[in-house]
């Protein structure tokens, strides 16, 4: 009985996300004090820590990128030590290279540091895409819809919107996720992947509002 109602559960949870998706107002960061920054992640920046997890920089269509190469268990983190936001519009191209366990790629947001945070993650192996809290290191669904899995070898695009408590998802430019989450207020951004991923990611792009 418990665990039919955890899977109804997730399941209104997902319809929920893709009707509210195609009717909520887009969120903005509008604030005059917004700052707008674009990461490399092709060159070398002594702001990144990479947690956990084998990240390296290497050449992908005419190009560097940053990559996620080694099976780390559970996850593999790389977190911007730069700037902390309170409301942030952040967005990533990413590309699942391969997994057997999983293949994904993930945004970091509002981190605290590399055990609390929020994070928005597609992966190519499960017609999903979920927002998760990661308290003390405990990851929780907190909404999730059904997608079409990104393909293997091709480059996607994620983008999160988070102003006030609200939180709003992408995957390849549409908007999948809208949610309520009071969890945190604000922090670093970051990188995600789960695993035996191995994944690429290149153009970040961040506008937000820096933390007083």
């Amino acid at each position: 009985m418990t665990i039919t109602l955890a899977v109804l559960s997730l399941l209104a949870m997902s319809a929920h996300a893709i009707a509210a998706a195609t009717d909520v107002p887009r969120l903005a960061i509008t604030s005059p004090e917004r700052l707008t920054m674009k990461e490399d992640l092709g060159k070398q920046n002594p702001k990144w820590k990479f947690v956990a997890g084998q990240w390296m920089r290497r050449a992908a269509g005419g190009r560097q990128v940053l990559a996620q190469t080694a099976e780390t268990q559970p996850w593999a983190v790389a977190i911007l030590e730069d700037q902390k936001f309170d409301d942030v519009d952040l967005t990533v191209r990413f590309r699942p290279i391969s997994g057997k366990e999983d293949a994904s790629g993930g945004l970091i947001f509002r981190a605290r540091d590399s055990k609390n945070y929020l994070v928005v993650r597609a992966n190519a192996l499960e017609n999903n895409f979920r927002l998760y809290t990661m308290v003390d290191g405990q990851r929780r669904v907190i909404a999730s819809a059904k997608v079409t899995e990104p393909k293997l070898g091709e480059w996607h695009r994620l983008r999160v919107v988070a102003r006030g408590t609200k939180i709003q998802a992408y995957l390849d430019d549409i908007l999948l996720l809208e949610h309520d989450d009071k969890t945190f207020t604000g922090g670093y951004v970051g990188l995600w992947t789960k695993a035996d991923s191995v994944t690429e990611f290149a153009e970040l792009e961040i506008t937000g509002t820096p933390m007083k």
